[in-house]
């Protein structure tokens, strides 16, 4: 290993030490006292829920751990956004898990819940996954109802999907261990089946004090919405029972006898580990993000035997596109290629950068995959589309539409793995969220920004001096660098991954050597939607 690698290593183990410990903390949820009140009424905390439900050495891929990280600290923050979620197996078939935590704001959601908890949803829909709810929620966040509640993708759309998703077969079931009060009271009664634990679960549109103040009704709990309520009296729920243990056990019965999921339309083969080792990953990116590096060298670490065979490979080099096998799975694979390289005219051509031919080229690979019906892989890198006289004159803006275009209008299931920068249009063309990937994550060297600081840094920086010399104000050079430094730390502070990963631009950030295996679960929940619409771009200039 040369010099660079071990200081690259190092840097990303620092990285991934910082990221686990912060996920380490999240996982306290709303900290030590309220998990210890949890305890008194022998309840779980939501991961306990979750470790007990899930398959022993099955993985289980949390999904959104920083939903709401460093947000909402005027009101004592919202860990994992409130909810613990993610993906995993239940008696051995492959679910959606939504769990509430109780010891954030009594389990309360806040914008960001909300949010969260559509995302899943929308992963369940994608993929025709199982849904399993573990509830534990007081509802809307009081305080920030006018967030959280009126608008399409706010709370009451996770009833309109709860009725979307039964129409489409999708299982959800739904089991009570704590409040479920007001509109959340919709959510277990639009699933298929309802299980509650005695003494702690309870179900009802308003609780006691409310009842008291509207109708003057004095009424306990229990009565009221408890578990035998539900089952004896109302029939709105299925089961009860006396242990969160056992409520779960029933669910796992429950999961274990559904029926078979259609079979996959997506090539999988025995798995063959990477001949290059996935751990080396930590020490291939630079830590400079503006370096160049082969690309190649991370795509050999994350395919099956390292064998990555290459589509046009000595056209549009900027853009590497081709076949290769993720655990077993055949895929179609588009990454920046970040070193400099030559075109067929002989110029130099920076890495990371698109060029009209390799948005052409990508194009077309992309319409293969969907021709074919091969899933496919984003490895973004990219700082954006060439610019200048030269790129316009000769299309950029066609070429770089046609490549949009294509991922746009793609049918096969999209995974994007976003490892260094994510600036501008090309954020778009590499399949960013808006482009609708059936899973999005993010190393912990990820930069997501409509520029690089430096370039933003500078323009916010003209404007803002223009701004002042218009009113008179003269600005000197120190000041003037003081204000540059002053933007550029607030806008690379929204670039890091964190940022992206609070507000669900991402769904996770991961350790690098995790990379096959996350892409390997997205492929296993895509398989189980066969069904795929015709694939057509529509216009698409020539």
């Amino acid at each position: 290993m040369n010099i660079d690698f071990n200081k690259n290593e190092d840097v990303m183990k620092m990285a991934l030490s910082q990221l686990r410990t912060r996920l380490d903390k999240i996982a306290l949820g709303g900290g030590k006292k309220a998990i210890e009140k949890q305890r008194e009424k022998n309840k779980l905390t939501p991961r306990e829920r979750i470790a007990y439900l899930v398959d022993e050495s099955s993985p289980f891929i949390e999904l959104g751990a920083l939903a709401g990280y460093e947000m909402y600290e005027e009101q004592g923050g919202c860990p994992a956004g409130g909810t613990v979620a993610g993906i995993g197996y239940v008696s051995g078939r492959q679910c959606v898990i939504i769990a509430n935590d109780q010891t954030v704001k009594a389990g309360a959601w806040f914008p960001i819940t909300g949010k969260k908890n559509l995302r899943m949803q929308e992963i369940a829909m994608e993929n025709l996954l199982p849904v399993i709810y573990l509830v534990d929620s007081a509802g809307v966040f009081l305080p920030m109802q006018d967030e959280i509640f009126p608008d399409k993708e706010h709370f009451g759309r996770i009833f309109r999907n709860n009725a979307r998703m039964s129409a489409m077969g999708i299982t959800q079931i739904a089991a009570v261990m704590g409040a479920c009060v007001a509109g959340g009271a919709y959510l277990p009664i639009m699933s298929d089946e309802t299980l509650m634990v005695e003494g702690n679960g309870s179900i009802f549109l308003a609780g006691p004090y409310l009842v008291k103040a509207a109708i003057g009704e004095d009424i306990d709990t229990e009565t009221l919405g408890g578990a035998m309520t539900h089952t004896e009296i109302s029939g709105i729920a299925d089961y009860k029972f006396k242990t969160e243990q056992e409520c779960l056990d029933q669910v796992k019965k429950i999961i274990g006898k559904l029926g078979a999921s259609p079979a996959g339309i997506y090539d999988r083969t025995t798995p063959a580990a990477p001949q290059k080792r996935p751990e080396e990953l930590h020490g291939i990116l630079p830590e400079d993000g503006s370096k160049p590096y082969d690309m190649l060298e991370i795509i050999h670490r994350i395919v099956d035997n390292s064998a990555f065979e290459q589509f046009k490979e000595d056209y549009g080099k900027t853009i590497l596109c081709g076949y290769a096998r993720i655990d077993g799975w055949a895929v179609g694979i588009v990454a920046n290629q970040r070193k400099i390289v030559r075109n067929r005219k002989g110029e130099m051509q920076m890495g990371g950068v698109i060029y009209n031919d390799s948005a052409d080229k990508a194009a077309r690979f992309i319409m293969n995959c969907n021709q074919k019906k091969i899933p496919l892989v984003f490895l973004q890198d990219v700082t954006g589309f060439m610019v200048g006289s030269r790129s316009e004159h000769a299309g950029i803006i066609k070429d770089g539409a046609k490549m949009v275009n294509a991922v746009a209008n793609s049918v096969v299931p999209k995974i994007t793995i976003i490892i260094g920068n994510s600036y501008g249009a090309g954020n778009y063309a590499m399949c960013g969220k808006a482009y609708d990937p059936r899973f999005i994550y993010a190393w912990p060297t990820a930069r997501i920004a409509v520029m690089g600081g430096d370039q933003a840094a500078k323009t916010l920086l003209q404007i803002q001096v223009s701004a002042l010399k218009s009113k008179g104000q003269v600005i000197d050079p120190a000041e003037e660098r003081r204000l540059l430094d002053e933007i550029k730390g607030r806008y690379e502070k929204q670039t890091t991954p964190y940022y992206a990963a609070a507000r669900l631009w991402v769904d996770a950030i991961i350790d690098p050597a995790d990379t096959r295996k996350v892409i390997s679960e997205g492929l296993q929940a895509a398989a189980h939607n066969p069904d795929l619409p015709a694939f057509s771009t529509g216009v698409i200039q020539v």
